[in-house]
């Protein structure tokens, strides 16, 4: 394997260490399979979804970190056994195995043998041709010169289509798309059909060598396959829609097959901001300029997209609806993602993942829990309106225990001065105010809840998928992690 590759290879065996996958929402409301051992049939012979990384020896590949953390959702084990492709199906029907992870395409023909689970990603079948190939720059052009063979692998839908485009008798079957392409590379076939993402995998490590030409051939969703009637089926279709919902799906996606970054030709970008939500945005009160996380980030974002970021300050309050209504091109603000705030902006994957918890004065000894907290009518908690951490404080205490405040600024400074007994707000931002003001307010060990937050959009911005393109390139090449360390200090 070239010395590239390899390098990829360790890369992206390190990238689910540079942001932590996130958990599901609705991770509560998951099928628990109480530790249950999942047997799970996989080729090891197909990049990017399942294959052995020669530098390492181990398997690796989208199926391990999707099915991974359907089990840690799910509470389950899963075992991985090598099978070969030839009779992957078959023993699945026959209840060898639980499930298959193999990028295999959902079709009507292998729905009379096995249960498939939603789709989880769609994908689109290419050709895959010799850098120097000049004799065909379509399917049409090579269907038309008798002269050219294509290879494929037996069974497969790659397979169907090239029958379907040249004709059985000139496509040369093999039994791995590894051998495959080795063949095309050796010059014993002429070209490959196969899913565009595995043929980007082997461009990928062959970049010098091969090529994807002409336009994708057929749209296909690939899933997992169960024997019938299987009761995996179900709670895997949940841990998918978790997986989807939290945006957790996009960065397994991300990591193994990555996006290609737009150019927005300098494009100017409003970016709603509150200045006043520390680390995320404030204003340096010795500098008097503006700082902070959502500042490192949209101007690194800004240089990998080629667009200007151009801050705007607006209140909390209304900032929302002013993004949906059109008014900024978007907002950075420490925003949570919820399903009800989803009916009104876009959101894009989740960037971080924080907790919400209590900030106490330093000297605090009443309580030590939220329990207690809770339970002593007297005490009053400082929040600010229109957040998750007012509706978590609501819900623990009712509204008439909550003091209102216009920023979280204000709230901590009444906590300092006596006025309310402690403030929900996320951990990062929490972690922020101690370090300002350590000799003064602390952090209760306690978690009340978890969320992803997320930048926000118009519903149907452009931006999005641009957005989220660069989010996963800075996830993958460990820029990401550096600004997180910047200012979220493990320290603190």
């Amino acid at each position: 394997m070239q010395l590239g590759m390899r390098r990829l290879l360790l890369a992206l065996v390190l990238i689910l260490m540079v942001l932590p996958l996130v958990p599901a929402a609705a991770q509560d409301a998951l099928p628990d399979l109480g530790g249950r051992t999942i047997k799970v049939a996989t080729e090891n012979a197909y990049i990017p979804f399942g294959y052995i990384n020669e530098t390492t020896g181990e398997a690796e590949g989208w199926n391990y970190d999707a099915i991974n953390e359907i089990c840690v959702r799910l509470n389950c084990v899963p075992e991985y056994i090598e099978t070969s492709w030839d009779g992957m199906l078959v023993a699945i029907s026959a209840g060898e195995f639980d499930v298959a992870g193999d990028g295999i395409t959902i079709t009507d023909e292998r729905k009379e043998v096995v249960d498939f689970s939603d789709g989880y990603i769609a994908v689109e079948q290419v050709i895959l041709a010799r850098v120097d190939e000049d004799r065909f720059s379509s399917g049409e052009e090579l269907a038309a010169n008798p002269d050219l063979r294509l290879g494929s692998q037996s069974g497969t839908t790659n397979y169907e289509t090239s029958i379907a485009l040249v004709g059985e008798d000139r496509v040369q079957v093999f039994e791995t798309f590894g051998v495959v392409v080795q063949a095309l590379l050796a010059g014993d076939v002429d070209a490959v059909i196969i899913d565009n993402v595995a043929g980007q995998g082997y461009v990928g490590v062959n970049a010098d060598q091969i090529k994807i030409v002409g336009e994708p051939i057929v749209s296909d969703q690939l899933g997992f396959a169960f024997p019938k009637g299987s009761d995996l089926v179900a709670p895997f279709n949940a841990a998918l829609a978790a997986l989807r919902a939290d945006g957790t799906l996009v960065q397994i996606n991300g990591k193994w097959f990555p996006p290609t970054l737009p150019n927005l030709n300098g494009r100017s970008i409003t970016v709603a901001v509150e200045n006043a939500y520390q680390p995320f945005n404030f204003i340096n009160e010795q500098s008097g300029k503006p700082e902070g996380w959502d500042y490192d980030m949209l101007a690194e974002i800004c240089t990998r997209l080629n667009c200007v970021p151009e801050f705007v300050e607006t209140s909390w309050d209304g900032m929302i609806i002013a993004v949906s209504n059109g008014e900024y091109d978007m907002a950075a603000d420490g925003i949570t993602i919820t399903e009800e705030r989803k009916q009104q902006v876009n959101f894009s994957i989740g960037y971080i993942q924080v907790e919400q918890v209590l900030l106490v004065r330093s000297d605090e000894s009443r309580f030590s829990t939220v329990q207690e907290l809770v339970d002593d009518p007297n005490m009053r908690v400082g929040s600010q309106p229109g957040t998750t951490n007012y509706e978590v404080a609501a819900k623990l205490l009712g509204e008439d225990r909550i003091q209102a405040y216009e920023t979280f600024p204000v709230a901590v400074q009444a906590l300092i001065s006596g006025d309310v007994d402690a403030v929900i707000m996320d951990n990062v931002a929490g972690q922020g105010y101690v370090g300002v003001n350590s000799d003064k307010v602390r952090l209760i060990d306690t978690t009340l809840k978890s969320d992803a937050l997320g930048f926000i959009y118009p519903l149907g911005s452009d931006l999005v998928k641009a957005f989220d393109a660069a989010l996963i390139s800075m996830m993958n090449d460990g820029a990401l992690d550096a600004i997180n360390a910047k200012w979220f200090p493990p320290a603190q």
